[in-house]
């Protein structure tokens, strides 16, 4: 209004200056001619220049505040909202082209393992001798590290990181974890009690105390495996914490040496007082055949391995013995724990805590009182004839060296962008001998694994979640350097530790198997369908679980054949439950961490002889006999590595808590079976209720994952997409490619200048557009959020509404006439601007999915019970053990299956069935929290 009042009021003319006193009068106007054409363009181009060189300057410097105050923050100086939330800023952050994510990320780790690597791998770390504790095994675990850190980029000082346990070093190795943003790796170093083979001797012994017959306790040797006969005395034929002594008596043969085997000769009125018991290995672990007869006051135990367990592949059907061909060679010696690992794992002197160097120590209560040898099918057919015949006295020496013995963990850690959600994975290295089955076959994958996750990390990539990959010493005594460090972090592990993949033996026959937690079953399967079958090319990796080797015959064992299916009962999935036996134990049945073992070709009664535990489970069998080309190594490490990648990429952790609370129902069906054979009979009926309430909540929680995962993928890739910030665009109405203005200002614009790199893009390629005189206010607005944005609770609405949502952008663009944009140089170093702070309704979809991974991740600790399993309280897992006279097996509700089973005892199955009842009750109501 004051421009038009401006035009209307009459200008006063110049006129000569009136003399003091003259009144002042108007005078009649000065006619004039009107401005030049010339002068008026003049005017209009100084004041365009001006004009433009202001627009330019508030305009840069609208950019430098935005981008100090957005985009530069310095971690030590963001607030705490800009820290809780700057994970998810740097992870779902518009990325450089070359960096794979998702799924070009797994494309592109899938063409890293290869045969060439892997057999390199193999036979650097199974053509050598390294039991746990010795100069081989310690060379092994530096090979390890080494490995970590080339090809993780991890720079190498000039000691290796070995930290003794306990230090602070090694403390804070673990527990800094969290905090990390470089990879790196160390050794630690427990210090647990063992022993180690001295002299050995087994004898039969005539009516006058003198030997009448004197067995080769060794294994015997061929040239034809190099390996084998080179370290073929290496290390004795023993079994790892057996008990120093001697023993003299009569013998007893008790088949598998079960429980029930047991039971069914006391029935038959056998006395076991000062006998020598005679078993076959198979059914059950080693450890608990020598607790069922020191229970029932045998002096001594020997085990050997019988060719009835080696199904059609024998020299009564016709194939030659190892190394001459794929039948058992009848010298080889099955070597291996006896602790009784159902009672407890790990360094049987210190339970429940970590073994560090001056830890006090117990006596241990889970290795035996009485001694025990392995021992060949060449000497158990001389002791079974003498069963036939005299059975005369036999006599057996176990003499071993036992004291506190170093092991050595490597770990290695490659951070995440959420540095409280971990993915452990393992794999024991340590071998009886040299153990290219066990452990080498599956060192061999996580060497690929490591290998492949090292390429992505070159590419620029980056895990959503933190991946830990530990390589566990000493599991064949008795899981001892998994358990001391899970028993060393346990706190940690259960605050940090999302998920466990566990791989033991990758390759010893044809046939693909997998066990886990009942969440992880679903995951492994389709994982597994993904990926192609090793050796048939129209077939998945999942198919393989229905093969079975070649080498068939006549002659089989009925019995053999029937140990071996009761050992293989799956779920509905066809994924096993978790017993133990490996290195899972720790973190899912002491701690609560949902685990697998997750996936390798194991051996069947028509494939080559494994020689598990003996001088022949060498280099030369995997490659001749196992695995020729090593092509299954390849389709493990490449199973393993997608299962990792994709725990620790997607958005909403991939467990199916509902299969889980069905398998729950399923368990609870076999309990009532098994009471209604039994004297005990508890009252299952409220637990079968709150097992049907679990089953709706988690089916409540299927909902609410799948709606908090769209509703945040479709906020990520609207907010990719450079719309991640308030109002909307609106299409200038000037400063069009072909507008007056445009041409006006290619006026002024030198060609030759390159565009100056403190102009500022967004990530949709749209310029940054301040409003010429409100450059203030506007960069005010740009630094506040708008808090009027709500996040939709209603996750119906949520779904149905995307679609017509829109997604909130940068102030509207103003109706001035606007400055063309401005294309970003081609330079090397160019900064690329990151989003801006998220919206608050984004930041509620993020929290949403975090809430949920937190119940997902709590779900397996549910079942954790502080009072443990009666008689076994290392154990505290309510809904999973090893059975207490199975070991390897898994026993499910084993607390409240074995108060039926093998205490009878309705009181205490009602007992059990409460605190079953009360566990489950407080999962489901964490769901629905």
């Amino acid at each position: 209004m004051r421009g038009e009042k401006l035009v209307r009021e009459p200008l006063l003319e110049e006129g000569p200056e009136p003399s003091p006193g003259e009144p002042v009068t108007n005078q009649s106007p000065h006619k004039r001619s009107g401005p030049s054409a010339v002068k008026i363009l003049k005017h209009v181009l100084l004041f365009g220049t001006l004009w433009f060189i202001i627009y330019r300057w508030l305009f840069s410097l609208a950019g430098n505040l935005i981008s100090v105050s957005n985009l530069s923050i310095h971690p030590k100086t963001r607030t705490c909202s800009q820290r809780e939330h700057a994970w998810f800023m740097d992870a779902f952050s518009p990325k450089e082209p070359h960096v794979p994510s998702g799924r070009l990320a797994e494309n592109f780790f899938l063409t890293i393992p290869n045969s060439a690597s892997a057999i390199s791998a193999s036979r650097k770390y199974a053509t050598k001798p390294h039991l746990a504790g010795s100069d081989g095994d310690l060379l092994t675990a530096k090979y390890f590290l080494h490995l970590l850190q080339h090809e993780l980029s991890i720079p190498e000082g000039l000691e290796d990181p070995i930290y003794p346990a306990g230090s602070e070093a090694s403390r804070n190795a673990t527990l800094s974890i969290t905090n990390l943003t470089e990879p790196t790796a160390w050794i630690d170093v427990y210090y647990p009690v063992m022993n180690t083979p001295l002299n050995r001797s087994l004898q039969i012994l005539g009516d006058d105390g003198k030997a009448v017959w004197t067995a080769d306790v060794e294994e015997v040797a061929d040239k034809l495996d190099d390996e084998a006969y080179k370290y073929r005395e290496s290390v004795g034929a023993w079994h790892g914490l057996s008990r120093d002594g001697e023993a003299e008596g009569n013998l007893i043969y008790v088949n598998y040496g079960r429980k029930s085997d047991y039971d069914e000769l006391v029935e038959k009125g056998v006395n076991f007082t000062d006998s020598i018991v005679l078993a076959r290995y198979g059914g059950i672990f080693r450890g608990l055949k020598v607790k069922g007869a020191q229970e029932l006051g045998a002096a001594g135990v020997l085990i050997y391995s019988d060719p009835r367990d080696d199904g059609t592949v024998t020299e009564e059907n016709g194939y030659a013995p190892y190394p001459h061909g794929p039948a058992r060679n009848p010298t080889s010696v099955q070597r291996g724990s006896v602790q009784f690992l159902s009672v407890y794992p790990g360094d049987p002197t210190t339970p429940g805590y970590p073994s560090y160097e001056n830890s006090t120590r117990t006596d241990g209560s889970n290795i035996p009182d009485i001694p025990s040898l392995p021992i060949s099918w060449a000497n158990a057919k001389v002791l079974l004839d003498e069963l036939e015949g005299k059975n005369r006295t036999v006599k057996l020496v176990n003499h071993v060296d036992t004291k506190v013995t170093p092991i050595w963990n490597p770990v290695g850690v490659i951070p995440g962008h959420i540095n409280d959600e971990v993915i452990l994975v393992g794999n024991h290295r340590d071998a009886w001998v040299m153990g290219a089955v066990d452990p080498s076959s599956g060192t061999v994958a996580v060497h690929e694994v490591v290998r492949g996750l090292g390429a992505l990390l070159k590419e620029g990539w980056k895990p959503l979640r933190t991946i830990v990959i530990a390589s566990w010493d000493a599991e064949e005594y008795g899981l001892i350097g998994s358990t001391e460090w899970g028993e060393d972090f346990a706190d940690w592990i259960q605050k940090n530790v999302v998920a466990y993949i566990n791989l033991d033996s990758s390759v010893s026959g044809s046939r693909f198997g997998a066990a886990a937690s009942p969440s992880l079953a679903h995951f492994i399967r389709k994982t597994a369908e993904g990926l192609p079958h090793p050796t048939d090319p129209g077939r998945t990796l999942w198919d393989a679980t229905e093969d079975k080797g070649p080498l068939f015959g006549e002659h089989s064992d009925a019995q053999s054949l029937g140990s071996e299916i009761e050992t293989e009962v799956a779920d509905s999935v066809g994924i096993r439950p978790l017993g133990s036996g490996s290195d899972y134990t720790v973190f899912l049945q002491r701690l609560g961490v949902a685990s697998m073992d997750s996936g390798g070709f194991g051996s069947t009664l028509s494939d080559p002889v494994y020689h598990y535990h003996s001088i022949y489970d060498s280099e030369r069998w995997q490659e001749v006999y196992a695995d020729p080309g090593f092509v299954k190594h390849v389709a493990v490490a490449k199973n393993l590595g997608l299962q990792t990648l994709r725990l620790s990429s997607a958005l909403v952790l991939p467990f199916n808590t509902t299969h889980y609370a069905f398998e729950l129902g399923n368990y609870l069906d076999r309990v009532e079976e098994l009471a209604a054979t039994s004297s005990a009979s508890p009252n299952l009926v409220p637990l079968r209720a709150a097992i049907k309430s679990l089953q709706f909540a988690s089916l409540e929680l299927d909902v609410e994952k799948v709606v908090a995962e769209r509703v945040l993928k479709r906020y990520l890739r609207r907010w990719q997409k450079g719309g991640h910030h308030h109002g909307h665009h609106r299409k200038p109405k000037h400063g069009g490619k072909d507008s007056f203005l445009h041409r006006c200002i290619n006026m002024f614009r030198k060609e030759e200048a390159p565009p100056a790199p403190s102009v500022p893009t967004l990530a949709n390629g749209h310029p940054l557009r301040p409003r010429v005189g409100r450059a203030p206010a506007w960069i005010k607005e740009q630094q506040e959020q708008d808090s009027d944005n709500q996040f939709i609770h209603n996750e119906e609405d949520d779904l149905d509404s995307l679609d017509d949502q829109e997604w909130p952008t940068f102030p509207h663009k103003p109706k001035d006439p606007h400055r063309p944009h401005w294309p970003r140089p081609h330079w090397p170093h160019w900064p690329h601007p990151k989003p801006h702070h998220p919206p608050p309704h984004f930041i509620k979809a993020v929290k949403a999915v975090r809430k949920i991974n937190q119940k997902l991740a709590s779900f397996e600790r549910g079942f954790i019970h502080e009072d443990g399993i009666k008689d076994r309280e290392w154990y505290r897992h309510l809904g999973v053990a090893p059975g207490k006279w199975l070991g390897y097996g898994a026993t499910t509700l084993p607390a409240l299956t074995e108060a039926i089973t093998i205490e009878k005892n309705t009181t205490l199955a009602n007992y059990e069935a409460g605190r079953l009842t009360s566990a489950i009750e407080k999962i489901a109501a964490a769901l629905r929290a």
